[in-house]
């Protein structure tokens, strides 16, 4: 193909990329699947545009001028101009004689919006992109990086959901604990948040959000250095915890157990071979520092960015361990399949559609303002009516509510209106004669211990006569004694 007809095919696919884009983002993504896949073609489309208008410049150019010669020739610079069209007639002749089933790139077809029926390959395409636990790109993966975390030197073992919150915290890893594992860690770890960013958000320019990131870092770093330059810290970066000995790589709680290991042998040996190596093993050290401190801080900052997805990742494991094998072993089935989301995006439409639930059974809504199961409806006993006279006849639907209200405002009030504080001995009383009978008890109860207790002090007087300390103070009082 000659030089003229690359940059016409290449402005003509521009036009098709640009109506094709037009296209794409007119349609509203009825789910998240959708919206991957309508993301990722648009992302494709971009990068083929880039392609083609960089062919465009660089031929525009013409540094070997062959494009000059082309135009030359077909003008006729050389002889008659239609002595050229006709060869070039005669040679595109005798290439379709040749190769009379040659297929034509038809651009139209190439960039044409395919029906529900044919997106079977863009949907192996978008599935192949996300494991079974990230669900297209909703959730993290991080199964494989808390198993590694656990067997770091320096860290304790927590749980998963827990991991989830701290595994961008690397502030409480101490510095001797940093080795080359901990290194492959990180280093794996913000590769697989970079990998997750340009996989869920390809629109967004995930690489010049990762370059912005290290820049970042490279500026905090030439500023956050220290006098002698053997150690530096970044913002958000490495933190050091207690107190370090750089030559025996070990930290110390106290600074009194630091000093004396200031003069122990093996810390001078230390010294001593520290200053054998001289400035190249100190030139490493700082550039080791610097690769672990440009990890931490892009995984701190990746986590910020990605702050949704590691919420919803919390809420979904903590979600997942409340069902049971064969619960979660359906819910993996319907995900193969492919069918889950589009029964609940069905749902939903034809929810929205009538404005109103269908629930004839009358069941409470869940947090999806959808109803709850009827098993879970039963087996909390929600039908079960649990009326209570102090909350003015308020009625309590199942035990957990009726026994949460008895610590609740309204019940509170309910029993200061009858001057009565609320205690432990008042729960399950809900009749107002009931509280008012077990107060006056009280009250009368507390009577006769006070008095008891007055009379428990026995005084006796100049005579020897031995009465009650209130009778003594009473015959004092008149003058009797």
């Amino acid at each position: 193909m000659s030089i003229l007809e690359s940059q016409r095919y290449a402005c003509e696919d521009l036009d098709r990329l640009e109506k094709a884009i037009s296209d794409r983002l007119l349609d509203i993504p009825k789910s998240h699947r959708d919206r991957i896949s309508q993301e990722h073609e648009v992302a494709g489309f971009l990068d083929r545009i880039q392609q083609q208008s960089k062919f465009l410049k660089d031929s525009f150019k013409d540094a070997d001028g062959d494009r000059q010669r082309e135009i030359e020739r077909i003008q006729g610079s050389h002889g008659n101009a239609f002595d050229e069209f006709y060869k070039q007639l005669r040679v595109i002749k005798d290439f379709h004689r040749k190769y009379p089933n040659e297929p034509v790139d038809n651009l139209e077809e190439n960039y044409r919006k395919k029906a529900k029926t044919e997106e079977g390959n863009s949907n192996e395409l978008i599935d192949g992109m996300f494991t079974g636990e990230e669900a297209l790109g909703r959730y993290l993966d991080l199964v494989s990086f808390h198993e590694r975390y656990f067997n770091l030197r320096g860290v304790k073992h927590v749980s998963y959901v827990h991991y989830l919150d701290l595994f961008d915290k690397l502030d409480h890893v101490s510095k001797g604990s940093k080795d080359e594992a901990y290194f492959k860690y990180i280093s794996d770890l913000t590769e697989y948040l970079e990998s997750f960013l340009k996989r869920t958000r390809p629109l967004q320019d995930p690489s010049g959000m990762i370059a912005k990131i290290e820049q970042d870092f490279d500026t905090q770093w030439d500023l956050k250095k220290t006098q002698n330059g053997s150690e530096t810290k970044v913002e958000q970066g490495e933190a050091k915890a207690g107190i370090f000995c750089d030559a025996c790589e070990r930290s110390f709680e106290k600074q009194t157990v630091f000093d004396a290991h200031l003069s122990g042998k093996k810390h001078k040996k230390n010294v001593e071979a520290r200053e054998k190596l001289g400035s190249a093993a100190s030139l490493g050290e700082d550039l080791k520092a610097r690769a672990i401190a440009s990890k931490e801080y892009e995984i701190q900052q990746l986590a910020e960015i990605l702050d949704k997805e590691r919420n919803e990742t919390k809420v979904n494991v903590e979600r997942k361990s409340a069902l049971t094998m064969r619960e979660r072993q359906l819910e993996l089935e319907a995900l193969e399949r492919g069918d889950v989301e589009d029964e609940d995006e069905e749902e939903e439409g034809a929810q929205e559609d009538d404005g109103k639930i269908y629930n004839p059974l009358k069941l409470p809504l869940g947090w999806d303002g959808k109803p709850i199961p009827f098993w879970l409806w039963k087996l909390h006993g929600l039908g079960v009516e649990y009326p209570c006279e102090i909350c003015g006849n308020f009625v309590y639907m199942g035990r957990k509510a009726y026994d949460k209200h008895f610590m609740e405002a309204r019940h509170v009030h309910g029993l200061r209106c009858l001057g009565i504080p609320n205690s432990a001995l008042f729960r399950e009383i809900t009749s107002i004669q009931d509280a008012l009978t077990l107060w006056d008890k009280l009250k009368k109860e507390r009577r006769i211990q006070e008095s008891l207790r007055e009379q428990a002090v026995e005084v006796e007087d100049d005579e020897g006569n031995v009465m009650s300390e209130k009778v003594y103070n009473d015959l004092k009082k008149q003058g009797l004694l």
